[in-house]
């Protein structure tokens, strides 16, 4: 039997490059997103590569998230994998001025619905034991603040610390928690951090060589592949062009 990977955010990004990477290597997936006709499109154009259960559903819908976990088909109930990587960026506006919308759409996706999917799925997580992993999708943001990271870099920080707390639980089951940290990558999340201004996003990309949601999905593949005994923590990735930056000072005071 083919090991089985539950995976968020499935219709852009990393989500879709971890669903194309675990399909070439034949791994079952239960993949989840809100936009139907692009889920769908993906399950089609996969499921001659491996088996395809796509679930039309929003992560911070608790309830659509019970249902949908409850009635997993036999063949894709008992769990290898969880990547938690539905989540999102909104706005770049200092926090005097932000949406307070925004805030609540990234605590409810980043926060609540990695709460929800971790929670529902453990128990699955745990009888398949040995092996088992859970790759959360953190940000150096969570490490590293800046301006206009407010509410984003805070939810990435709950990631980094609900992840190792994750261990401490886990201790004893064999299942596996990683918080994975990308930097500078060149996906539709920026895109929608800007609500859509092309101009903005070719902007932060231009000349930079940043990674590409294919190097996340690969660094994901290598993490759940370790031998069953081997835990990463956490792991911060960027490219190689970007690094950290000196400490602002406000002077004229």
């Amino acid at each position: 039997m083919q090991p089985t990977v539950f995976i968020t955010g499935a219709t852009a990004g990393f989500g879709e490059a971890c669903a194309r990477r675990f399909a070439q290597a034949g791994w079952s997936m239960v993949l989840t997103g809100r936009r139907e006709e692009r889920l769908l499109r993906l399950a089609d154009e996969l499921s001659g590569q491996a088996e395809v259960l796509p679930l039309v559903l929003d992560v911070r819908d608790r309830a659509s998230m019970q249902a949908a976990i409850s009635q997993l088909p036999e063949g894709f109930d008992r769990l290898r994998g969880l990547i938690n990587n539905a989540g999102l960026a909104l706005g770049t506006e200092a926090a005097q001025a932000c949406s307070l919308d925004d805030w609540d759409t990234m605590v409810d996706t980043n926060i609540k619905g990695l709460l929800y999917s971790t929670r529902l799925l453990l128990p699955r997580l745990i009888a398949h034991g040995r092996g088992a992993s859970i790759v959360n999708l953190g940000s150096i943001a969570g490490n590293w603040p800046y301006p206009g990271s407010h509410v984003y870099g805070a939810t990435k920080a709950f990631v980094r610390q609900f992840s190792l707390n994750l261990r401490c639980d886990l201790q004893g089951t064999g299942v596996r928690v990683t918080n994975l940290e990308p930097g500078l990558c060149e996906s539709e999340f920026s895109l929608v951090r800007f609500a859509g201004d092309t101009h903005k996003y070719e902007a932060v990309y231009a000349n930079a060589q940043p990674l590409q949601p294919g190097d996340i999905a690969e660094t994901i593949f290598w993490l759940m592949n370790q031998p069953a005994h081997i835990n990463i923590n956490s792991l911060e990735v960027m490219p190689v062009t970007q690094a950290w930056s000196n400490f602002q000072i406000e002077r004229g005071r």
